[in-house]
This record gives structure tokens, sequence and C-alpha cells, in this order.
């Protein structure tokens, strides 16, 4: 399976081949862009008939060989990719693709930017620059895995750059010296109106293309900082005011989403001046909370949440951005969760303008760029799109509030029974989670309509995928009358 994949660096698998890269195959397969792997291969399948050294140099077990011949069966036309089609801009300025890595460790340094835009990643918001002398704690993260091991929630407690100042703006000024073509989006913080204004003012000179307000970090270890600003409306608005006096620079404010309603802090921040913004910074929360009474006192903290788990969470606070009329020809710039192209597609759909992503980057590397790039134009070639920017936006009419879901039809479940191994979860789901509408009848189930009402729980929890949504609306209606009948 793709998922026993360790992702090696440098894999062994790559290095026997000779033929192809089965390492970043296998890759861009546990990333979701099947369709880039058929489309870089182009009918070039050598494993049917190959001796296996890339299995036997594999240190996970890997079947390669399988999973790739696998996608023999399929074999669309060669597109040549045109990543031109992926150009966009940040509050007018170009980026030659909507992907950048947030501020955070992983654009912390000279070395690591360089390494990045390298590689293809269009620009970086550089971990956020202050006054404070900061201190980290170690360790400082902690995580939640899926049934196969994959990391599916993060937390940490990271805080701000603990460069000093100066050695920031040497950073900034090499990086454009270097990376001309490149977006410098760098993140400051202040504690306090004098310090707001000054790193405002010192940025103007320092190549940086533009600034994101830091109004969400949730591990601030000093108050009126971090998230302590960005829940306070009009705190937002004040210190945006400021930098709008103090900056000849574009500048958005990054959100926090420790808030019930983040259009007040997106709307505050506009009528501050700001150019857009960014949401989601992390999720308060606390992992790995210690049960063992014989441990005596255990240190642990509240910090920040992402990966995977929280996309639904950014999601829902982009919909409500993007629906904001204040914020109609404003740049949002969306994360939270994105680790494939169709992740970023979700956010590009919904509003966002451009992305940022740091935990997939954490986990998986730089190299998750060729996958995003690659995912993202096919997708575009495939549907006809010429630019990204066509597709931005394009759904968000859709997302409706519940009160407006149509209630008036049904869409029942369908067993797909070549596929059922008689499991009987779906069973168990429906009787003790749903509405007994499923039975077992010769080691396959057999759904009663009459008690079916359509949730599709079933569907959710089948582990063989051998249940799905029939895609026929059944009028309630006529079920109404059925039943009278």
């Amino acid at each position: 399976m793709i998922s026993n994949c360790l992702l090696c660096h440098n894999a062994r698998c790559t290095e026997v081949c000779g033929k192809i890269d089965p390492g970043s195959i296998i890759r861009s397969l546990y990333f979701d862009n099947e369709d880039a792997v058929i489309n870089r291969l182009d009918g070039n399948i050598p494993c049917i008939e190959c001796d296996g050294r890339c299995e036997k140099a594999c240190v996970a077990n890997v079947n390669i060989r399988e999973i790739i011949s696998g996608l023999n069966a399929r074999k669309p036309e060669k597109k040549i990719i045109n990543y031109d089609c992926l150009k966009t801009d940040f509050c007018g300025i170009p980026l030659e693709n909507p992907f950048l890595l947030s501020s955070s460790v992983v654009a912390s340094t000279y070395e690591m930017c360089a390494r990045a835009f390298e590689m293809g990643w269009a620009g970086a918001a550089f971990k956020t620059v202050c006054l404070m002398d900061i201190v980290e704690a170690s360790p400082r993260f902690a995580a939640i895995k899926g049934d196969n091991g994959r990391i599916i929630g993060f937390k940490n407690i990271e805080q701000l750059s603990d460069h000093t100042l100066a050695e920031n703006l040497s950073i900034f000024r090499r990086l454009k010296d270097n990376y001309p073509g490149k977006f410098l989006l760098v993140s400051i913080m202040g504690r306090d109106d004098a310090e707001w204004a000054y790193l405002a003012e010192v940025m103007n000179d320092s190549g940086a293309d533009a600034l994101e307000l830091n109004f969400s970090c949730p591990n601030m270890t000093e108050g009126n900082t971090g998230s302590d600003v960005g829940q306070i409306p009009e705190l937002v608005e004040h210190y945006c005011r400021i930098v709008k006096e103090h900056s000849r620079l574009p500048f958005i404010a990054k959100l926090t989403p420790n808030i019930s309603d983040i259009r007040e802090s997106a709307d505050a921040a506009i009528a501050g001046g700001a150019d857009g913004v960014a949401a989601i910074n992390t999720i308060k929360s606390l992992v790995e909370v210690d049960i063992d009474p014989t441990d005596g006192i255990y240190n642990a903290s509240i910090g920040g949440y992402s990966g995977k788990a929280v996309k639904p969470i950014a999601l829902r606070f982009i919909t409500e951005l993007s629906k904001d009329k204040n914020l109609a020809d404003k740049h949002i710039s969306g994360m939270g969760g994105i680790e494939t192209w169709r992740d970023a597609l979700e956010f590009i759909v919904l509003g966002a303008d451009s992305v940022q992503i740091t935990t997939a980057v954490m986990l998986y590397g730089y190299r998750i760029i060729d996958d995003l790039r690659d995912g993202m134009a096919l997708y575009l070639a495939e549907h006809g799109f010429s630019s990204v920017k066509e597709i931005e936006n394009s759904t968000i009419e859709g997302i409706v509030p519940t009160d407006e879901l149509d209630r008036s039809y049904i869409i029942y479940p369908k067993f797909i029974r070549e596929k059922c191994v008689g499991c009987q979860r779906c069973l168990v789901s429906c009787m003790d989670g749903g509405h007994q509408a499923i039975s077992f009848v010769e080691g396959r189930p057999v759904l009663d309509a009459s008690k079916c009402v359509g949730c599709h729980l079933c569907v959710l929890v089948c582990p063989r995928k051998a249940i799905v949504s029939s895609e026929i609306r059944v009028s309630k209606k006529r079920i109404r009358k059925q039943k009278r009948v």
C-alpha cells in the first residue's frame, strides 16, 4: 500500500531503478496526484517486466511494481504542463504561482528560503520579526496520528524569530538581491504603538515586498501580543492604522481563529488600512495529556494546532471572509491544513487569492511544491482554464447556511455487493448511530428504504468503499405518499 511508503529522501528505490523515479512517483500518489504521474510517465511503465530491484532496496517493503503497474490501465493524452497558468498576484505584486511558505520555522533563515525558492515556491512569509528576546522551549511539538501512522493534527508552541532585527534585515536584502523574482512577505509584531511604528518604518527599505501583521500567534509569552490582540477588533484597527502611517508597503493582517466571528477582526483591519487578510493561524489546543498518576508533575502547555485536521475549520473561515463585502477587492491569503493541490484548490475556489503552507512542509519538506504545481496546472488544463485567477471564488455562492439547504428530497445509499466483505460496520453504525435501516441477509447488507433518511453515515464508515451515494434524489412528498398507501 502507498500509505506504507516512508517517503524517503534520496530514496533507495530510485537509486537502483535506472529507468524511472519510483520514489517521486509513489510520493505523488501519496499526495493525491495520480494524473500528474500518468502524464509524467506517458505510457512508459517498465515495472511490468522488471526484476524488482526497487522492492529489494525498499526499506518499507512497499509493493512498488504493483502500484506503478496499476497505472497502466489509464492512458490519457499527454499534456505539456504550462506553469504560466498558475501566475497570480499578491496585492498587485506578481506571483509565479499561488504557493507561499507561511510565517514559521520553514521560512526563518536565508538558506531555507533560498532552497525553497529554487525548488519552485513563489515566495515566503518570513518568520515574525519582533523586538523581543525569544527563548524557545524544548521539545515544543506534539501530534495526533491516524491509524496508518500519518500525522493528521500537529501542535506547536513555537514563537517568533530568534534572530536580531539587524540579522533579519540582512537576510531580507540578500534574498531580494539574489531572488528578485520571488515574493518576500515579512511578518512583524510589536508590543506597543512605538514598536509597531518602528518595525513598519524600518521595513520600507529592507527588501520586503509586503508586510503581514501578526495578530494571531497563540503562543506568546508576553501580554498584548499575538492572538490577544487579534481577539480585540479595536486593537487590530488601531495597530493597522499605525502601520499604514509608517509603511510604504502593502500589508495584510493575519487573523486568529480563536474567536467567534473572524469578520469583526477582518473588517477592523480593513478600516485601519490593511490591503487584505490572512487566515487561519493555529488553533489553541492541548495534545498528549498525561494520565499516569505515578509520574509526578507533568509539564504540559496549550499551543497552536495545525495540520490536516484543521482544514475544515480554515475553510469555514475563508468562506466567511469571502462573503464579507468589506473584503470584496482585498487580498485573502488562505492557510490551514493544506497538503495537496486539491486542498489548495478548495481554498482558492472559496475565495483565497494565495495559499500559505507550513505543517506539510515540516512533515514532508519543500519538495511538495512539485505536486502542488503539477496537480494544479493539470487541473486547470483539463478543465479549460487558462489562469488560476479564473477559478478564484468560483464556488462560494454554493456555500449556504444550513437553514437554506434543500430538504425536499432524500438520496439513498447504494451497496456495491462485489466489494462488500460482510464486516457489518454499516449495520453497527446504522443501528447505534443512525435509523436502524440496515439489516444483513446472507452476509450482505439490505436497505429498508422506509426507515432510511439518507444521512449517509454508512457511506462514511464502510472500510471497503462498498457503499456510495446513489445520486438519485427521491422526493420526500413521494415517500410520504407511498407510506400512506
